[in-house]
């Protein structure tokens, strides 16, 4: 998978990803990161998710990076927001463009490519459509990036857990061992929840809705 599949999702407004209300385990699970109003929350790979308006109305400032222009300028339209729209790179990363306006910052292009520099303190993250987009092969080199940039800032993650051979992904199945392998060196694990997707996923297969909350050792 690379990156011109989901730039054709985008451009052929194949979104069915795409929630148009806040998720419900984020409105649930989020005040299990205990954080304050005004703390700095990364969404990785975001899209226009409704999640941001929903931590925006709460206080919150958000960060965020998303492959897809198209996204995110539906996403500041939709939000009622006029970006300011710069360039952004460093030296051994590639150039991405940067949205943003106030308590928002958004880098659009290859989340490979966005430093901690780049990005700037982060209180915490919110993974619920990063994690799953990516196919196995990439997940390592994902999770490893996320902690750098962002410090190992404390995580509330949402993953599905199914049985991979009756469904491609995406999203792709993360075990709970899967969890472990990536975030159990630097995080305390805490699985807050797992609940099953009622109708199955995508109406295909059974499948888990996992949240959990990682926090610094």
């Amino acid at each position: 998978m690379d990156a011109g599949f989901w730039h054709q999702k985008w451009e052929g407004n194949d979104i069915a990803f795409h929630e148009n209300e806040a998720n419900p385990l984020l409105i649930k699970h989020f005040r299990s990161l205990s954080l304050a109003k005004g703390s700095r929350i990364f969404v990785p790979l975001c899209g226009k998710t409704r999640d941001i308006a929903w931590l925006l109305t709460h206080g919150y400032r958000i960060a965020g990076a998303e492959l897809s222009k198209i996204a995110i300028v539906q996403l500041f339209t939709e939000l009622g927001i006029e970006p300011k729209i710069s360039s952004v790179s460093e030296l051994e990363h590639g150039q991405l463009e940067h949205y943003s306006a106030t308590n928002i910052d958004i880098f659009v292009g290859d989340i490979f490519n966005l430093s901690g520099n780049m990005l700037g303190q982060i209180d915490a993250i919110y993974d619920r459509a990063a994690l799953v987009a990516l196919p196995l092969e990439m997940r390592n080199q994902y999770a490893a990036h996320l902690m750098q940039i962002t410090n190992k800032a404390p995580q509330l993650l949402i993953c599905f857990e199914y049985d991979q051979s009756i469904m491609s992904g995406p999203p792709f199945s993360i075990s709970n061992e899967e969890v472990n392998h990536h975030y159990s060196e630097s995080y305390e694990l805490n699985l807050i929840t797992g609940i099953n997707v009622l109708g199955g996923l995508k109406g295909k297969c059974a499948a888990i809705e996992n949240v959990w909350l990682l926090k610094k050792d």
